[in-house]
């Protein structure tokens, strides 16, 4: 996956890696500058009946086909409380369709439904006044002056983030919307939501304040142990009017949702730390049937995450 050839661009995602490191106390060498603390989990994923309505991608036209799923806490700090109150949300839930050799796609979601930015420039500029807003700066500080003018950034921020039970209790949302194209070319644009098995289950502050640093991977751990943990993707479709190019704008909850398919994980990724810092995921989907819908976080996220990619594994950014 190369990085992007215009200067510009190239120049934008370094700025976001380093406003992440700043934000994070980084680099923190072999960590993402974003969601470092995590865990690889492996499974398989078995495609909807109905999802061949919307798409002809190919791990929608296979019986099934192999996972690896990265479960996360926020912050770009590797050893983030799982409860705590502000750095650990919102999760992350990365999910990589291995279809052949050097062959895939992923979808990379979070646990709340929207994004503070519609562009990177924006998200840059919200990252470098949450960095200058110490506890010393003077009121009103960079990040209240910032959300005071970016009123898409201040619902995200007051956006409820509770803390699961589990992460197999918690539901998480593609970021961008996408194209999706048939067999027989009908074109329908969507969001991905990832569904917990189980339902969803939230701790108040009291209770989340007196778990462990590591509740959250604790339990996946032995529940991983114990028996698959299953989660439903489903695609939210969107209707004439609808913006399908702005992160920042999420669509009305009656909007039809279709069944894509069911991921099934059963075990911990051998080699776990390692096989963490190998796996850069994509935000783009790099398939037949699937294509980006236009938001112009898209090229922005992925130059980042090859960037930070690259590093976590020690090699130059300018190799291929």
């Amino acid at each position: 996956m190369p990085l992007p050839t215009d200067e510009k661009e190239l120049a934008l995602g370094k700025d976001l890696l380093q406003a992440f490191d700043t934000v994070g106390g980084g680099p923190h060498p072999g960590y993402r500058a974003a969601h470092a603390k995590g865990a690889l989990l492996t499974g398989t994923f078995v495609p909807a009946p109905e999802a061949a309505s919307l798409t002809n991608a190919p791990h929608i036209t296979r019986s099934s086909t192999p996972v690896s799923v990265r479960l996360s806490d926020f912050a770009g700090v590797p050893v983030i409380p799982d409860n705590h109150p502000e750095g650990a949300s919102p999760r992350g839930f990365a999910v990589r369709f291995h279809l052949a050799e050097h062959v895939h796609t992923d979808i990379v979601a979070h646990s709340a439904n929207g994004f503070p930015a519609h562009t990177a420039e924006e998200f840059l500029e919200f990252l470098r006044a949450i960095a200058a807003s110490g506890p010393d700066v003077p009121h009103p500080n960079p990040i209240e002056a910032f959300l005071g003018s970016h009123p898409a950034a201040l619902a995200f921020v007051q956006m409820p983030k509770p803390f699961p039970t589990s992460f197999a209790k918690e539901h998480f949302f593609a970021v961008s919307a996408f194209k999706l194209t048939n067999a027989d070319g009908a074109v329908r644009f969507g969001r991905y939501r990832i569904v917990p098995e189980l339902g969803t289950e939230y701790l108040d502050g009291d209770a989340a304040a007196a778990k462990t640093p590591n509740y959250l991977f604790d339990e996946l751990f032995e529940r991983i142990a114990a028996g698959p943990i299953k989660f439903q993707i489903f695609v939210q479709l969107a209707e004439d009017g609808d913006v399908t190019d702005n992160s920042t704008i999420q669509w009305p909850e009656d909007r039809p949702q279709v069944k894509f398919g069911e991921i099934s994980l059963d075990t911990l990724a051998p080699d776990n730390e390692a096989e963490q810092r190998q796996i850069i995921f994509d935000p783009r989907p790099r398939v037949e049937g699937l294509d980006t819908a236009g938001d112009p976080l898209f090229e922005p996220r992925a130059t980042i995450y090859l960037l930070s990619g690259r590093r976590r594994r020690g090699t130059s950014p300018h190799q291929s």
